[in-house]
């Protein structure tokens, strides 16, 4: 299974994933190509060290969707690949039509949050003001509705009285570095 990494940021579910690969827990997957919209992200570096092909894509004109001649190069960059699989982690823009309809039912992402709960943005944070007891992390595939498409699988984590924002951003980081290496070495094999 040929799988395309799109991330925007410090690439550490990426890093999961490329570890296990390492480790040889990714099944039959295979990462071929890491992709970002931002030409500073730290995931682009993880190329380098895990041997991968890592490049800068321009998202332009917007600076939130992919949509456009951004999306137009997006697509061209990731067809190049023949991915059986696209993985979202930690790629900050809503993917459009287009892409959608490009790669349908080959695209998943890693959310924060047990969906449908605390979708969008700061999903952590909402369920830490919030005052939920559990959170945790979902693995998606990716439709039209943001953080809406069906649920591939979940960890939950339990929010301690003691927890601080960020000692629960690390759990469910945590979590979310174990679940998306599991949930793409699991489609490999089917």
């Amino acid at each position: 299974m040929r799988v395309v990494i799109l991330g925007s940021g410090l690439g550490t579910n990426a890093e999961a994933i490329l570890l296990a690969q390492q480790a040889g827990r990714l099944g039959r997957a295979h990462v071929v190509r890491i992709l970002s919209d931002r030409p500073e992200a730290e995931i682009l570096a993880l190329g380098r060290r895990f041997g991968v092909p890592a490049e800068y894509v321009d998202p332009a004109p917007f600076k939130t969707k992919l949509e456009g001649e951004g999306e137009a190069r997006f697509i061209a960059a990731v067809r190049e690949c023949a991915p059986d699989l696209v993985v979202l982690a930690g790629f900050l823009r809503v993917l459009k039509p287009g892409f959608l309809g490009e790669f349908a039912g080959r695209i998943i992402n890693l959310h924060p949050s047990l969906l449908p709960g605390f979708p969008g943005l700061d999903a952590i944070g909402q369920a830490f003001r919030r005052g939920v007891k559990i959170t945790g992390c979902t693995v998606h595939e990716v439709t039209a509705e943001v953080d809406g498409g069906p649920i591939l699988d979940q960890v939950a984590v339990r929010i301690e009285p003691g927890d601080t924002l960020e000692s629960l951003s690390a759990k469910v980081h945590a979590a979310e570095h174990a679940l998306l290496p599991a949930v793409i070495a699991r489609l490999s094999e089917t």
